[in-house]
């Protein structure tokens, strides 16, 4: 089925109108009419060919919410009609121990990304939402039960709330715990958001003075400015999990001395260049530990979505035409939005 697009064809050049062929659902496939797409710094990564392994043409886009317009003759989860969305994998081998567990984001074979990724076997790389359709496995596709006027604000929940949310469950996020979210960007801002619903006492943790008072609103109990030595010193051996979501190579000690004893400090954000090496002395004389998580499984998502639905949580947007996504990817690499830029599907239409 031709499908209209926005795509780069080379690491240079800007994203353009393309048309990119989707396959005719299958059996189990669901057909979605896309109507907002948001945008991930890993969509500029991919886009500009900085991680290396970019196939051209490459449609971006991995935090998708649409309407169901077709679904196959075995689907037993959606039908016409229905809000579905779908984040950063379409297809896992599905025999794995991680798959079998429904960790797809860990299959030992390699999932399938929802763009750039290899299509099925076939040597073509799959488009991702910056089209305006997509087809998909009915296990890919997530049940939305927001209301229609925050469809646009629940796409980032389709990356960067899975991204926060997976690490805040598997380390057992709760009342009682005091919980450190470093970085109040994209993936931060809903890490404060989903540990606050959590029930944890939260600390906001910003390199900018001038952001105290937005953490607040967002959910985090105290702010702490990471270069107010005096500040992190009031911290220091009184955490039981940090998650940091930074993106940029940093310091980890000057996070890492604020665990407890047995405290965990969780990265899901992946630098351009390596971190300094941690002090291990810190490290085992607290026994405390640096584990790493990637966005989440399936079962895990869908966990995620219906908890934001119940708790009125979506993320804080700025709407865009697809037009102005050059634009926004230069306000992006420069911390200009607030926190999430959505694509308006819509637009597409006039490009």
């Amino acid at each position: 089925m031709a499908t209209k697009a926005y795509a780069a064809q080379t690491a240079d050049s800007p994203l353009a109108p393309f048309e990119i062929e989707r396959r005719a659902p299958g059996p189990k496939d669901v057909k979605i009419d896309i109507l907002y797409c948001g945008v991930c710094h890993s969509d500029l990564h991919q886009a500009r060919g900085e991680w290396t392994n970019t196939i051209w043409p490459c449609v971006p886009g991995h935090e998708i919410v649409g309407r169901v317009s077709a679904v196959g003759g075995d689907v037993t989860k959606f039908k016409v009609g229905d809000i579905a969305g779908v984040g950063c994998m379409v297809d896992s081998c599905d025999h794995c121990a991680s798959c079998d567990e429904g960790l797809e984001q860990y299959c030992e074979n390699g999932f399938t990304g929802t763009y750039n990724g290899d299509n099925s076997g076939s040597g073509e790389n799959t488009y991702g939402g910056y089209s305006d359709a997509i087809v998909v496995k009915e296990h890919f596709a997530l049940k939305v039960t927001h209301s229609e006027e925050q469809l646009a604000a629940v796409a980032p929940l389709l990356c960067a709330g899975i991204t926060t949310w997976s690490p805040l469950r598997h380390w057992n996020v709760g009342p009682g715990m005091k919980v450190g979210i470093v970085g109040i960007g994209g993936l931060g801002h809903m890490g404060i958001k989903l540990a606050h619903a959590l029930g944890a006492h939260v600390v906001a943790f910003t390199t900018s003075d001038n952001k105290r008072e937005a953490a607040k609103q967002l959910g985090a109990d105290e702010v702490v400015v990471s270069k107010n030595d005096e500040e992190m010193q009031a911290h220091v051996g009184s955490f039981d999990f940090i998650l940091n979501t930074v993106a940029a190579s940093h310091n980890l000690d000057a996070f890492l001395n604020l665990l407890k004893r047995d405290g965990t400090m969780t990265l899901v954000g992946v630098p351009e260049h390596p971190h300094p090496s941690p002090s291990v002395m810190s490290m085992i004389f607290k026994r405390r530990s640096l584990a790493g998580s990637l966005i989440g499984g399936i079962a895990e998502t869908q966990e995620m979505l219906d908890f934001c639905a119940e708790k009125g949580i979506v993320s804080d947007i700025e709407m865009i035409a697809i037009q102005d996504i050059e634009a926004a990817y230069e306000r992006m690499l420069k911390g200009d939005v607030k926190y999430r830029f959505v694509i308006d599907s819509k637009t597409l239409q006039d490009a």
